[in-house]
């Protein structure tokens, strides 16, 4: 990731200045390899160098709220990776850090940055779709289980499974909502496959068989809130599906519609297949159309990260706010309530 946030700020006209690590050796190579002058090892020497104005925060689940309240303390934006923390009250935290500090908070939800997604924004602020009365987001894999034993797969340093992880359809089909106030969540969780080494991802991380695999494999729940608007989500690392797919579908008073990324064999993003799509009727006739993008690999990743360094100079709006981040993280841990408990959750 590391790499995507490097290219986006530098896109934006940023100047990368610093780089820290408790592994001084990964950082110094990142750091020849990027040109960055200034590596540490310790973050709170990095946040005392003079000029530094903003923080990128890629570290695991765990880290992302105590760094980015120390960065923001310290007088510093804050573009996070996602999710935005372990559990809502933590980015109440950061949310209450930015405030004091008056200081810019977001967070790396890329797939708002993706082509496919501003052509379908255009079409709501259009009011081509009108209210978006219901959505389906999905991000199911079939063999995608990132490493186990790994911080990803450890529930005190993830926070949870893929639900936590790829929360990027639910939070791109509440972006497309409106981003509505939730009002309840059901939702089960399953551990299937979770441990069975036949399901890791092409790209997973090193297994660790003296760690710990105590998160889900897989996550469907449903989510209603105080509009009356309703969204499903589907999200799994290993579950029995033909092909990994990344959508959202929506269905509006106007026209429906379908982001998607369906993934080839390999699970790797140059073999796979991205569309954009509108449905809607002319009286009685059917009118489907696809809308034509440009192509992104890299789902968004560095258009995010430039659009973070143009909101702090003022030249673009946020693509993401904290409040927004906060009522993504109450409906992930009321879906973890509800599958716990068997019932539906109020948030």
């Amino acid at each position: 990731m590391v790499s995507y946030h490097i290219q986006g700020f530098k896109q934006a006209g940023a100047e990368i200045t610093a780089i820290a690590d408790l592994n001084e050796d990964a950082a110094k190579q990142t750091a020849e390899e990027n040109e960055i002058p200034n590596v540490f090892s310790d973050v709170a020497e990095m946040l005392a160098l003079e000029g530094l104005d903003a923080v990128s925060i890629i570290v695991p689940n765990k880290f992302h709220a105590p760094l980015a309240i120390q960065s923001l303390k310290a007088g510093k934006h804050v573009f996070c990776e996602k999710p935005p923390a372990l559990n809502a009250p933590e980015v109440n935290e950061m949310i209450d850090a930015a405030n004091e500090s008056g200081k810019k908070l977001m967070f790396n939800f890329n797939n708002r940055a993706r082509p496919e997604s501003y052509a379908i924004m255009e079409k709501i602020n259009a009011g081509e779709i009108g209210t978006i009365n219901s959505a389906q987001a999905k991000w199911c894999r079939r063999t995608g289980i990132p490493g186990f034993g790994g911080w990803f797969t450890t529930k005190a340093l993830s926070g949870g499974g893929p639900l936590i992880d790829l929360l990027h359809m639910l939070d791109l089909a509440m972006y497309f909502m409106g981003y509505p106030k939730p009002s309840h969540v059901m939702a089960q969780t399953f551990d299937n496959f979770i441990t069975d080494k036949n399901f890791k991802g092409p790209w997973g991380l090193p297994d660790n068989d003296e760690g710990t695999t105590d998160v889900e494999a897989a996550s469907h729940g449903f989510v209603r809130f105080e509009t009356g608007q309703v969204c499903n989500f589907q999200i799994s690392w290993a579950e029995m599906i033909k092909r990994e797919e990344v959508s959202v579908v929506f269905q509006g008073t106007k026209s429906g519609g379908k982001v998607e990324r369906l993934f080839g064999e390999d699970g790797l993003d140059e073999t796979a297949i991205d569309s954009c799509e509108i449905y809607s009727q002319n009286g009685a006739e059917r009118v489907d159309s696809s809308i034509e993008v440009e192509e992104c690999e890299d789902m968004g990743r560095i258009r995010s990260a430039s659009n973070f360094i143009l909101t702090i100079e003022g030249k673009e709006e946020p693509l993401n706010t904290p409040e927004q981040a906060l009522i993504l993280m109450q409906i992930i841990d009321a879906a973890y309530q509800s599958a716990e408990t068997g019932a539906p959750v109020s948030c």
